[in-house]
């Protein structure tokens, strides 16, 4: 998942702006690049908080990553929160498995 968060805030702000994210969600919220896979609710708050409605297209951006890596297609569904997908994804992976 972090490799996702990554490769999702790189290609929408590039690499001086993921570090900048980062340290905005430390700071603001305690929040360090390893605790976003525990706390995925206060990460995309935090998104929110920093880049209002522009934290959409970063969350698509992470998400579609994270897809891919998993070899799971990726359907955009109206209304959807970045946790609904991560639920989506572990749901799928366990009918899977």
């Amino acid at each position: 998942m972090l490799e996702a968060v990554d490769e999702g805030l790189l290609l929408i702000l590039g690499d001086s702006g993921r570090k900048a994210t980062y340290f905005h969600l430390q700071h603001m919220y305690s929040l360090t690049r390893e605790d976003i896979p525990n706390n995925p609710a206060v990460f995309a708050s935090g998104l929110e908080k920093i880049f209002a409605s522009g934290a959409k297209v970063i969350e698509e951006s992470m998400v579609k990553s994270l897809y891919s890596k998993l070899g799971i297609k990726y359907e955009k569904k109206k209304g959807a929160r970045f946790e609904d997908y991560l639920q989506d994804i572990i749901e799928r992976k366990e009918n899977i498995s």
